[in-house]
C-alpha cells in the first residue's frame, strides 16, 4: 500500500521532471486548492469580461465591425467554459463557483471593473488587455496541471488573434479624423495603468506567487510579466502614434529593459475589494443573467436525464 510520504514524493518528482499531473493523479490538498482558485478566477474573469465590450456590439459603426466584436465577445464565453471544465476536473462545481463570485468569496480580474466610455475602447482592450492578457496566460500553457494548461493553448492562440484585431482597429482610427485619434489617445490614458495591475500585486506583496512557482503552476512572477507586457507595447505605441501616459517610461541601456512608473497600489486594492468603478453593474449583471438562464439548466438536466433513462431501457431490452 502507498504511503502518504510516496504519493508525496511521486508528485514532486513529477513536478521537478517538467511532467504533468493530470486529475486522477494524487496531489496535495493546497495544490488543488491552489489551482481551483486560480483557475475559477480565470474563468470568472473571462465571463465577466463579455460585459465591457458587449455593450458596442449594437453601436460598432459598421456590420463588419460589428461581426468582428460579436466573434470577440463569443470567444470569451468559450474562454471561460473550457475553463470552468477544467476546474471541474479538480472535484470543483461549476454552480458553486458561480455562487462564490456572486457572494464575493471569489474574484475575477479587476481590468473588468473599469468602464468602456467610447468605442475606441474596444481596440484598446482589444491591444493592452489582451495584449496583457497573452502576457500572462502564455506561460499557462505550461502549467504543471494538463487539463489547464491543454485548456490554455486553443486560449491564446484566440487572444492573440484579439490583440492583433484591436491594434488594427487602432490603427485604422488614427489614419481617422483628429476626433477619432483623440478617442484613441484617451482610451490608452484611462487603460494603461489597469493594464499593469492586471498581473497582480508587486511581488512583495502576492501572497501566492512563491507557492503556485514551486508548483510550476505559475512560470514567472508578477513583476516580471509585467515588466515583459511593457517592453512589448513601448515600441507597438510608437508604431501606432500614442503617448503613453508615464513621465518615467523611459528605456534602460543597463537593464535592458524599460524603466517605468508605479502603479496606484491603493487603486488597485479599492478595485479588487469591490469599490471600482463598475464592481457592482458588473456583478449585477453577472447575477442577472445567472437568474434569468435558471430555466435552461433546469431543462438541459432534464433532457440529459430522459436521454440517459432511454438508453438504459434500450439497453436492457437488448441484455434481455
Amino acid at each position: 500500500m502507498t504511503t502518504p510520504r510516496e504519493l508525496q514524493e511521486h508528485f514532486d518528482r513529477t513536478i521537478e521532471r517538467e511532467q504533468r499531473i493530470e486529475p486522477r493523479d494524487w496531489m496535495p490538498d493546497g495544490y488543488r486548492k491552489t489551482l481551483i482558485r486560480q483557475i475559477a478566477q480565470h474563468a470568472h474573469s473571462e465571463i465577466i469580461g463579455m460585459q465591457p465590450e458587449g455593450k458596442w456590439i449594437t453601436r460598432a459603426p459598421s456590420l463588419r465591425r460589428k461581426a468582428i466584436l460579436l466573434a470577440k465577445v463569443q470567444d470569451e464565453a468559450g474562454h471561460g467554459l473550457y475553463l470552468y471544465s477544467a476546474a471541474e476536473t479538480l472535484g470543483a462545481d461549476r454552480g458553486e463557483l458561480t455562487e462564490m463570485l456572486l457572494d464575493g468569496r471569489q474574484k475575477y480580474s479587476s481590468i473588468f471593473n473599469y468602464p468602456t466610455l467610447s468605442y475606441a475602447d474596444v481596440g484598446v482592450i482589444g491591444w493592452l488587455v489582451d495584449g496583457a492578457a497573452i502576457c500572462n496566460q502564455v506561460p499557462l500553457c505550461r502549467s504543471s496541471y494538463g487539463p489547464y494548461a491543454r485548456a490554455m493553448i486553443r486560449i491564446c492562440k484566440e487572444e492573440s488573434f484579439h490583440q492583433r484585431q484591436g491594434y488594427e482597429l487602432l490603427l485604422t482610427m488614427m489614419r481617422g479624423t483628429p476626433e477619432q485619434r483623440e478617442a484613441v489617445q484617451d482610451a490608452v490614458n484611462r487603460w494603461w495603468w489597469p493594464s499593469l495591475m492586471m498581473f497582480g500585486p508587486p511581488d512583495s506583496e502576492s501572497r501566492h506567487t512563491a507557492r503556485s512557482m514551486a508548483w510550476k503552476i505559475k512560470r514567472h512572477t508578477n513583476d516580471e510579466l509585467r515588466q515583459r507586457f511593457v517592453d512589448m507595447t513601448v515600441p507597438q505605441a510608437e508604431a501606432l502614434g500614442v503617448t503613453l501616459p508615464d513621465p518615467e517610461l523611459r528605456w534602460n541601456p543597463e537593464r535592458g529593459h524599460y524603466d517605468f512608473g508605479e502603479p496606484d497600489w491603493d487603486e488597485f486594492r479599492r478595485v479588487i475589494a469591490g469599490d471600482g468603478p463598475c464592481n457592482a453593474e458588473r456583478i449585477a449583471v453577472r447575477r442577472a443573467a445567472h437568474e434569468e438562464g435558471a430555466w435552461v439548466r433546469e431543462a438541459a438536466v432534464s433532457y440529459a436525464a430522459k436521454q440517459a433513462e432511454r438508453a438504459g431501457r434500450g439497453g436492457a431490452g437488448v441484455a434481455a
